[in-house]
């Protein structure tokens, strides 16, 4: 089935609070819709989905495909161009719907048109705020950022620099489930449509993840190695040689959502604690980028616990 206005789909562009825009990424001369899309493994998809698409004056610009054999799962990606396409977009939904029942397909719908609104959760370690701060002021990232949420008031100054609302929330085991009821209403105000948390330093209740939008996070090390506090002395601890940087979506299930990015650096005997902590948040940075730009540009398609990332 398709969920084109639901912000916890795979697409995550679809939501219908997102604002409208006339920038586009760069290269790309009229706006495109994209479909990601699994179905069971059978001949024909490809054509089925390539022939609802030129039989509308579908141009297709982009189209990658894979298939999933141990679960027998064919799951896509098309993007193609709107000008010329003889469907309105409030048509397309309706239109596709019976070839995805035919294919016993999940599907979700986006346009590169639509600019998700993403807000930021923060604790008190800057460096990943600072560099999402920096990429979305440089236009890398497709997306508005009106919102920075943090447990502790130590990066507000950074963040009005950037013309972005600072809410600070404390958090407490007894205050727990009212600061979120207060997170959840902020995102309900400012039409979020994905959660990133930038070393936000607190887990999510079930509830908060059932019934916010999709929310993003980044971890130190190839999950699920050094959990607990300080991981990087416990890597220093183990004569590690590689460390590494994990981003994830967020499940109910601590720090085993199904995984978007990853990446390790390689550290020697001669590294201590501090450079560990250096090239950790250095990966940290570079792979949460990744992964926020990689859900921006529609390019995850999630089933089950994993993800198909297409490049």
């Amino acid at each position: 089935m398709t969920r084109p206005q639901d912000s916890r789909a795979q697409s995550p562009n679809t939501s219908s609070t997102s604002s409208e825009t006339p920038n586009r990424p760069a290269g790309r001369t009229s706006p495109t819709a994209t479909i990601l899309l699994s179905c069971p493994e059978q001949p024909g998809v490809v054509a089925r989905l390539a022939g609802f698409l030129s039989g509308h004056g579908g141009n297709i610009t982009h189209s990658d495909n894979h298939t999933d054999f141990a679960a027998k799962l064919f799951l896509t990606r098309i993007e193609w161009q709107l000008d010329g396409f003889d469907l309105a977009r409030d048509e397309i939904p309706l239109a596709f719907a019976p070839i995805a029942a035919e294919l016993g397909a999940d599907w979700s719908l986006a346009y590169s048109d639509i600019v998700p609104r993403v807000a930021l959760f923060v604790s008190k370690q800057e460096h990943c705020l600072l560099d999402l701060l920096w990429r979305h002021r440089a236009g890398e990232l497709h997306a508005e950022i009106p919102l920075v949420v943090s447990n502790h008031d130590a990066l507000r100054g950074e963040v009005e620099r950037e013309g972005i609302q600072f809410v600070h929330l404390p958090v407490t085991r007894e205050s727990k489930s009212e600061v979120e009821a207060q997170e959840l209403a902020l995102l309900r105000e400012h039409r979020i449509d994905l959660v990133v948390l930038a070393k936000y330093m607190q887990v999510l209740s079930d509830d908060f993840i059932d019934r916010g939008p999709r929310v993003l996070n980044i971890h130190h090390s190839f999950l699920p190695a050094f959990v607990g506090a300080k991981p990087y002395h416990q890597a220093y601890d183990r004569g590690v040689k590689i460390i590494g940087a994990t981003a994830h979506y967020v499940t109910p299930e601590l720090d085993a959502g199904p995984i978007i990015e990853q990446d390790v650096a390689r550290v020697s005997h001669r590294d201590g604690i501090s450079d560990l902590i250096r090239k950790g948040k250095d990966l940290e940075r570079v792979v949460l980028a990744r992964a926020v730009r990689l859900h921006l540009m529609n390019r995850v398609l999630v089933y089950g616990n994993k993800t198909v990332v297409f490049g």
